[in-house]
């Protein structure tokens, strides 16, 4: 039983909702209802919850497997904290105007942490 990655897939999916909100608001705003229109802020918000799409569901796989496969759960909240911390920081880092590109890099640096973490748990679980 999972007790431990429905609390990050929780706060993953409450972000993808605001994330998508924006989305939908801007093309409310701007009326565009496919594609993005030529609107450059549409653009950037359909790219930051695109990324967090890419990002966050795999994230999630890998910590409900290391989970499974017993994980300590001090490694899984690490990594989870980081998976969210990350998509967090790379959205207001992407979604802002201008970027920040440091909070964007943090971002991939957490998430790339928190899924290498993962991964090898994984691997060092399975072996």
């Amino acid at each position: 039983m999972l007790h431990v990655t429905p609390i990050y897939a929780g706060l993953l999916a409450v972000l993808f909702i605001a994330l998508s909100a924006r989305v939908i608001a801007r093309r409310i705003s701007a009326h565009v209802s496919l594609g993005d229109g030529g609107d450059a802020l549409l653009m950037r918000r359909i790219r930051v919850q695109g990324n967090c799409a890419e990002y966050a569901p795999f994230g999630v796989l890998l910590l409900a497997v290391a989970e499974l496969s017993g994980a300590a759960p001090l490694w899984l909240h690490l990594c989870g904290v980081a998976l969210v911390a990350g998509r967090i920081s790379h959205a207001i880092g992407l979604g802002s105007d201008p970027e920040v590109s440091a909070l964007r890099r943090l971002g991939m640096v957490a998430t790339f942490a928190a899924l290498g973490v993962l991964a090898l748990l994984c691997l060092g679980l399975a072996l």
